[in-house]
């Protein structure tokens, strides 16, 4: 069988993997993903993008690849959409219209439940299966959508978890993001925290960045440590400062308490801010609203992001309290999602 993949994102591509060893040796990928998954289209390093902004630079270019990549639908069995809608919804709607009977999964949807809901019958009508992440997702579609909650993929890749925490509070990691945008602006604060502190820190900087990178990014690193497995580090973490995205919710589900920040750029923000309509910026916080009514964790972002704030958000945490809440945050996502939409791509019936 042969799939046609779309997956942009870093994050998209951890959960692409997990879903590889769920699929037959048969199945076979192409479009863009990883290169470790195979041949793919481009290099994913020249998709990076950060807000607004930046999208609109590179849109030339991916009009251009979208093209390309609905043309490639003409030989292939399926079509495996995930995240990046706004790419991916846009050739969805391509591939449907010039190869109707051709079968679009898309995984991890977009968020039109926080904002853009005129999506919704867009994605009901163009894609045949919507694989959701999130259990209270399948409330915003219609009766008949066809919507399934398969469950969430942190849940295939996280294999430990907290049972208890340490009394004392001696290791900190601190997550300033991936992209270099967010981590100019977060590590600068993340340093005079740490310093406050009095403590060793721990920094998590992404595999693939240069000696150069790591220079330019976060100069001196003076009092941390350099990991670069995230999971690892948190689990091993007595408490963390995170940048807003993936590595919050993850700190969530493995029980390590944490800080949310988060610095857009001004015109990201201040176009964010009137299109998206939701309380909360951590998808942790979204989610334990919605079936416990309150905040899972502290999140700040921009002019709130300072080191005075973060550490008062540190000293006045109730960690106990957080880890039995990311227990339940776990019962309430009950399962990872590989091997359900490994089932729906091969046509499988799996309970």
């Amino acid at each position: 069988m042969k799939i046609l993949v779309s997956a942009l994102e870093h994050s998209a591509n951890l959960h692409l993997k997990s879903l590889k060893k769920e699929l037959s040796d048969d199945v076979e990928f192409v479009g863009i993903f990883d290169k470790e998954l195979g041949d793919s289209l481009v290099d994913l390093r020249s998709l990076a993008i950060m807000g607004f902004v930046d999208a609109l630079k590179k849109l030339r270019y991916f009009f251009k690849l979208n093209a390309q990549m609905a043309e490639l639908a003409h030989g292939v069995d399926k079509v495996l959409l995930i995240d990046s809608s706004g790419f991916n919804l846009p050739l969805a709607k391509k591939i449907k219209k010039k190869y109707p009977d051709k079968e679009i999964i898309y995984y991890i949807l977009p968020q039109a439940w926080a904002w853009k809901k005129k999506r919704i019958p867009v994605l009901e009508k163009t894609c045949d299966h919507l694989a959701s992440i999130l259990p209270f997702e399948k409330e915003y579609y219609s009766k008949n959508a066809p919507i399934t909650y398969v469950g969430h993929p942190l849940l295939d890749q996280i294999e430990e978890f907290k049972e208890s925490l340490n009394d004392e509070v001696k290791n900190i990691v601190f997550m300033p993001g991936s992209r270099k945008g967010e981590i100019k602006k977060l590590m600068p604060i993340f340093k005079e925290v740490r310093e406050k502190l009095g403590v060793e820190g721990t920094v998590i900087i992404p595999k693939h960045f240069s000696k150069e990178d790591i220079n330019e990014l976060y100069g001196t690193l003076s009092g941390f440590k350099i990991a670069h497995e995230a999971h690892k580090a948190l689990y091993e973490a007595d408490f963390a400062f995170i940048c807003s995205g993936t590595a919050t919710l993850e700190a969530a589900l493995i029980g390590t308490p944490f800080v949310l920040s988060y610095i857009a750029k001004p015109l990201d923000y201040f176009l964010a801010s009137r299109l998206v309509k939701l309380s909360h910026i951590g998808l942790g916080n979204i989610m334990f609203s919605k079936f416990k009514g309150r905040n899972l964790h502290p999140e700040f972002i921009q002019k709130d992001v300072t080191a005075d704030n973060l550490i008062r958000a540190f000293r006045e945490f109730e960690r106990s309290t957080f880890l039995e809440d990311s227990k339940e945050l776990r019962a309430y996502l009950q399962h990872g999602s590989s091997k359900k939409v490994a089932s729906i791509i091969e046509g499988r019936d799996e309970d």
